[in-house]
């Protein structure tokens, strides 16, 4: 394949350009594993829950097996997802400069085998989903629907930033699936609160391809905001709060979560005070931040779930 060793525009130097192996580096960069952000907000809400269910079952002995496990599954799972994505996407990728580079439309990857390196990918990740229960099995399976919808809703909706809430949210299921196999109102407040939480990040994100997406014909949440986007982040980022606050009350959860939960809040009102919509670098430091706010209300909810099992 030509360009095998180029860059992606819309990466920045990293180990995969630099010292991976030439012929691994597309199949990599499908992956998106020289941008690991997307794995991290992926992973956030599977731990979020799996804590927050280890704190009601007041039982955290098989707490890191699972953590380990919904590592490596929203590492292959993101990897098939963005693989399906540039799959979908490969001709409004070649329109966009930002995405012009990619493996599909520069060439490096045909979509064939694209297609089996995707099917590589879901295996593996169908792989760890043996790990757990049937609950959790079923759970899991029941996400790939939305996964495969989200690359469309781009073109017939201004609110694609909401199908992929549905996708990247998934998560706040699985850890009650795993811990205590059900799937309650605990589950849904917080699934329901991680989705504002992604909506949110996400309209950040768009902000870097507003131009591009009105020249090709794709619809975002950045689009439809435009200049009211600060007041729309304060909504949603308020909702995500509200509700997973409502779902730590419901878990009765003890101090740690709640100081997790301020440190979240207080992240996602600096990200809200900073946002300039024309500053496509600064949107991207915003978005990529999102992690730091996920892995302190993380910190809080595992606290607090070895608190409880002690």
């Amino acid at each position: 394949m030509s360009n095998a060793a180029a860059p992606v525009a819309d990466s920045t130097s990293n180990w995969v350009d630099t010292h991976a192996p030439l012929w691994a580096r597309p199949y990599l960069r499908l992956s998106r594993f020289d941008r690991p952000i997307g794995w991290w907000l992926l992973l956030l809400p599977c731990w979020w829950s799996a804590a927050l269910a280890g704190g009601i079952a007041h039982d955290v002995r098989g707490l890191p097996l699972v953590l380990v496990l919904f590592f490596i599954g929203a590492v292959v799972m993101r990897g098939a997802g963005c693989t399906w994505n540039d799959i979908t996407d490969r001709k409004l990728d070649a329109q966009v400069e930002r995405t012009r580079s990619r493996p599909i439309p520069a060439g490096q990857v045909t979509v064939t085998q694209a297609a089996i390196f995707l099917v590589a990918q879901a295996l593996i990740g169908f792989a760890v989903l043996l790990q757990f229960n049937g609950v959790a099995i079923i759970t899991g399976i029941s996400s790939l629907a939305i996964v495969a919808i989200y690359p469309f809703m781009k073109r017939i909706t201004y609110w694609p930033q909401v199908t992929l809430g549905l996708a990247f949210s998934w998560g706040a299921l699985m850890g009650f699936a795993v811990i205590l196999g059900r799937i309650d109102a605990t589950a849904i407040v917080l699934y329901a609160g991680s989705i504002a939480w992604v909506i949110a990040y996400d309209t950040i994100y768009a902000h870097q391809d507003t131009e591009d997406d009105v020249m090709v014909g794709i619809k975002s949440t950045a689009l439809l905001f435009g200049e009211r986007t600060q007041m729309a982040l304060t909504i949603f980022y308020t909702l995500a709060v509200l509700l997973i606050g409502a779902a730590l009350w419901r878990g009765e959860s003890q101090w740690p979560a709640w100081i997790g939960l301020a440190a979240f809040a207080a992240h996602l009102v600096w990200q809200v005070r900073t946002i300039r919509i024309d500053d496509s670098a600064l949107c991207l430091r915003l978005f990529k931040s999102n992690r730091d706010a996920g892995l302190l209300l993380f910190a809080g909810l595992l606290v607090d779930a070895v608190m409880r099992s002690s």
